[in-house]
């Protein structure tokens, strides 16, 4: 029973409840970041032609799998490394995340209180939202097979790698850079990198001609 469980946490049995809850609310909280993905797909499509809306929603559908793939096979191990050069990081498979603790501290103690694979899932769900912003920015524009190869280098090593810089401990960690809640990590990315992708492709033709 509930006695049993806490007896297995050992010296972590103390603040079992702590963890639960924590570990709840960053679950929870990464399920808001994924309904982020139908906020954008609805704002877009609503700003974009009747015609272009399955392409639209294909788009947002496509970045969100992608992240969380590629953030599986690299980009969680790049974002955020262990000792590495400040500026790059190179990724791999996340592996056993739980090995260190599970259901302890010992996956990144008290400061995150959560177990390997919530915090991958939470991140993951950031790597995504990082490159939602493009869809929209680049609706009517943009030929579908060239945005998918766009967004996945963006997801993969773009995020990943820009995110480290601060998140994993790199040089503008080192400078004291302050994030408030992914203000520059992950929405400013998203912005610059649809800002880039405007002022290479131009303005949507036709769009304000009578």
């Amino acid at each position: 029973g509930y006695n049993e469980l806490l007896l297995s946490q050992g010296d972590y049995a103390y603040a079992f409840d702590f963890f639960t809850i924590s570990m709840v609310w960053t679950l929870m909280s990464a399920a808001l970041v994924f309904i982020m993905h139908l906020g954008f797909a609805s704002v877009e499509s609503g700003l974009t032609q009747s015609k272009n809306t399955v392409n639209i929603l294909f788009k947002n559908m496509f970045i969100l799998c992608i992240g969380l793939l590629t953030y599986a096979l690299w980009g969680f191990m790049s974002h955020y490394p262990g000792d590495f050069n400040g500026f790059f990081a190179m990724g791999s498979p996340i592996g056993d995340l739980n090995a260190g603790g599970g259901d302890t501290f010992g996956y990144g103690g008290v400061g995150l209180a959560m177990t390997g694979y919530g915090d991958f899932i939470f991140q993951a769900m950031f790597a995504a939202t990082a490159a939602t912003i493009v869809p929209g920015a680049v609706a009517e524009r943009v030929k579908l097979s060239g945005f998918m190869l766009y967004a996945v280098i963006l997801v993969t090593l773009g995020y990943t790698i820009a995110g480290s810089w601060k998140w994993g401990g790199g040089w503008l960690d080192d400078m004291g850079f302050y994030d408030f809640a992914g203000s520059s990590v992950v929405h400013a990315f998203g912005g610059f990198s649809a800002l880039a992708a405007v002022l290479v492709l131009g303005p949507r033709r036709g769009k304000y001609v009578n």
